[in-house]
């Protein structure tokens, strides 16, 4: 696994004791560029010019362009209409990926205190270059990749590198852009700026950070089996019209009527509105989606990576244990390190102990009369303090190697300390005693304690097919006990350059690794066919949040990392990374009843107006009603994005294929009842041409919600209660059509009897159909 490199990537030039001098910074800076990521904004037109460029706009085009040629401008505005609000839903609901980029930016301080000619200025960050002395003191963010030169810091670099324990810095430290500086203050030279530095290059992988999304890839691929399908059917419907010597101004609305039957108009509409649904549900649970494809991918998922520090873990310092020596106990081995830490100051280690020591009750403490902060070249902090008998109490806290030096030698500690270190906590000696009689009365050791609910996401995931995976910068023995403690009890990678092929169940734990490891890792994850997601919360994981397919940042999370997510979690806890999955896989079901619906139609629209050409020697539908049928039946079916459904206990996947011919089966039934109503019409009733297309209309809007009804249940149609919003539009649906029909608006009149015996077949098909489907489901496991 790789490794945190030297940045520091050109040679220094030799720079005067006070820094370098305006003019060599100047230099520098036309040379190496301003401190920053570069902008590469895409413009908003740009943006929306890309929603009418691809399969289902361009069909919608060519039919507008028809339309207009022949000089039919209302049909050719109605379809201009459903291009506009495919190509606005879309527009308006997806996130935007420039917000990763300013979000890095603005991580960077704003300004520093850099030496030049000699004195000490403060600078925008921006402006620092290679070969810069900065100061680097309490509270601030470190603004490039520096080498400290002297002094002592403590930093907190978790966001960077996942390392869930605080660094102490002195003099050769390599540090990075972005850490916070915890305690102390150091002078460092900066060794790289912009896009050279670590957190420069983590921008980078964010920016080019991209998987196509699934719900994408399922639109494409069902435009192109539909497009390949319906186009060898309008040669056939032109060839044969052609054989009949029909006029050209009748094979041209023929071929019309047939595009605008092929063209699935609604479906990357009903994609966008039934993930903008599910986002809206989600938001009532504390779940916040970025990217509306996200919640597709929700129900795709597999495989969860997630990060340790900050993640699964609380990212604070608590004490984990504490191992009193002889004469001592628990309790008075915390109070006696609290009198040795600071209060109310910065230092995680100092807020930790004395976190823990406010519930301990000790007897017979000594009262502190002087305390020294912690030095980092001792390595300790300590407190003067005089007992009950007013003698004087040295207590001391600090690394187990210094604490030792100054006690008597103490066996039991020091195996008691590598037993502790060995388990990955940090761990510290409190020796307490006369001034020059000092013993060891205890070890303290630290971690990163898991959240709370931390096992229970796992186990809750497993039980749903999705396999979990920590990705961590942190050490090895570190993450392995975190692992155990939730429950990922699988091998660890070693570490080590990571395996060119990665399967997820190889490996439990990913430890050491940084930003590009964790990218490469949900790459490779990906290639193996997965559906990935990422959890984590720093900078360190925005690379891999924006290559997942499924990015989500926790509620506490930095900027970074929330934008660079599709999902963000504005609640405390990881209990929304369920709702996500569960929400995603409602969502999924809502979309392929609709896509079932959309197949299965345009393949029955395109075999009928084929077999009513045949029948009638003449179309048996008008681009008008075709528009028509547009308009109500595939955009009304977007109700079908609010039903009731049942979510799947298994990841979902796309099978277009499996689809397609479940739609090819349902459509071959569809016909057969759809041509015996036209035979009907056209051989026992003798109904003239406009007749019979209007009766070709209204079975087609009634076959069609028979569909409807079939597909929306994986199994029998009477399993479950129809969503309300979903009778409603059918009720609509049938409405129109009745009263279009019925008055001969667009069309030529049929009894209402008609109609209504219409309407009474068909809802004995939809039963029969529904024998059908249950058997072409389970052959093609369809669930």
């Amino acid at each position: 696994m790789s490794s945190l490199p030297e940045t520091s990537e050109h040679s220094v030039e030799d720079r005067p004791s006070g820094g370098l001098t305006s003019d060599e910074a100047q230099r520098r800076l036309k040379v190496f560029g301003p401190n920053g990521v570069p902008d590469t904004a895409t413009s908003p037109w740009s943006r929306a010019l890309g929603k009418l460029w691809a399969p289902v706009p361009w069909m919608l085009e060519a039919a507008i362009v028809l339309q207009l040629v022949l000089g039919e401008y209302v049909e050719a505005g109605v379809i201009a209409a459903l291009l506009i609000f495919n190509a606005a839903l879309g527009f308006f609901q997806e996130s935007r990926a420039q917000a990763t980029l300013d979000a890095l930016k603005s991580r960077l301080a704003l300004v520093t205190p850099v030496r030049r000619d000699g004195a000490w200025k403060t600078v925008p960050v921006g402006q620092l270059v290679p070969g810069d002395i900065v100061k680097l003191s309490l509270g601030c963010i470190v603004g490039a990749d520096v080498r400290l030169i002297e002094g002592e810091v403590l930093l907190d670099q978790s966001t960077l590198t996942g390392e869930s324990l605080p660094v102490e810095g002195g003099p050769g430290l390599q540090t990075y852009a972005g850490a916070l500086v915890r305690r102390g203050e150091a002078v460092a030279e900066v060794t790289a700026t912009g896009s050279r530095t670590k957190f420069g290059q983590t921008a980078e992988l964010v920016r080019i950070a991209r998987v196509p999304s699934s719900q994408q890839q399922a639109v494409m691929r069902v435009v192109r089996n539909l497009a390949m399908f319906n186009g060898v059917i309008v040669l056939v419907q032109i060839g044969y019209a052609a054989s009949l010597r029909m006029p050209l101004v009748e094979i041209v609305p023929l071929a019309l009527t047939a595009i605008l039957a092929a063209i699935p108009v609604a479906l990357p509409a009903t994609f966008t509105l039934a993930t903008a649904l599910g986002a809206r549900v989600l938001a009532k649970l504390g779940v916040l989606p970025t990217r509306l494809s996200a919640i597709d991918e929700a129900a795709s998922m597999d495989v969860l990576c997630a990060d340790k520090t900050g993640t699964l873990t609380r990212n604070e310092l608590a004490v984990t244990a504490v191992h009193a020596m002889p004469g001592f106990d628990e309790p008075h081995v915390l109070a006696l390190a609290a009198l040795a830490s600071s209060e109310g100051g910065q230092d995680p280690v100092d807020a930790a102990i004395r976190n823990a020591s406010r519930p301990a009750c000790a007897a017979d403490l000594p009262r502190l009369v002087r305390f020294v902060p912690f030095d980092p070249a001792e390595k300790m902090s300590e407190a003067l303090a005089t007992d009950k008998d007013d003698r004087t109490v040295r207590i001391v806290k600090g690394a187990f190697a210094r604490v030792s030096a100054l006690t008597q030698s103490s066996p039991e500690a020091a195996v008691a300390e590598q037993a502790l270190e060995a388990k990955g906590f940090r761990v510290l000696a409190v020796g307490v005693g006369a001034p020059d009689e000092l013993k060891v009365a205890g070890l303290i050791a630290l971690s990163d304690p898991p959240r709370d609910d931390s096992a229970r996401l796992i186990t809750d995931l497993l039980g749903m097919g999705v396999h979990t995976v920590m990705v961590t910068g942190d050490a090895v023995a570190t993450a392995g006990v975190v692992a155990h403690t939730v429950g990922l009890d699988g091998a660890v990678c070693p570490p080590g350059p990571l395996p060119e092929q990665l399967r997820p169940e190889e490996f439990a734990v990913f430890a050491g690794v940084f930003p590009d490891d964790k990218f490469h890792i949900v790459k490779a994850f990906q290639s193996g066919g997965h559906i990935v997601g990422m959890c984590g919360d720093g900078a360190n994981d925005a690379p891999a949040l924006r290559q997942a397919q499924m990015g989500i940042a926790v509620s506490t999370a930095t900027d970074v990392a929330k934008s660079a997510a599709g999902i963000v979690l504005t609640e405390p806890g990881l209990g929304g990374v369920v709702a996500a999955v569960r929400e995603g896989r409602v969502t999924f079901q809502r979309i392929l009843t609709y896509t079932l619906r959309s197949v299965t139609r345009k393949i029955d629209q395109m075999l009928f107006l084929t077999v009513g050409l045949i029948m009638t020697g003449h179309a048996v539908l008008t681009p008008m009603l075709m528009v028509v049928l547009m308009t109500t039946g595939d955009f009304l079916a977007m109700s079908s994005t609010t039903d009731n459904v049942r979510p799947s206990s298994r990841p979902n996947a796309w099978r277009i294929n499996n689809l397609t011919i479940a739609g090819i089966v349902l459509a071959s039934c569809n016909l057969l009842f759809c041509s015996s109503i036209l035979a009907l019409g056209k051989f026992w009733l003798q109904l003239g041409t406009g007749q019979l297309q209007t009766l070709a209309a209204v079975i087609l809007v009634f076959s069609g919600q028979a569909v409807l009804y079939v597909v929306r249940e994986r199994r029998r149609l009477w399993s479950s209660r129809p969503g309300r919003w979903l009778i409603v539009s059918s009720i609509a649906d049938v409405s129109i059509i009745a009263t279009l029909a019925t008055r001969g608006i667009l069309m030529s009149p049929i009894p209402l009897q008609w109609i209504g015996a219409m309407l009474g077949a068909a809802i004995v098909f939809a039963f029969v159909l529904d024998f059908v489907k249950v058997a072409a489901f389970a052959r093609l496991k369809m669930v």
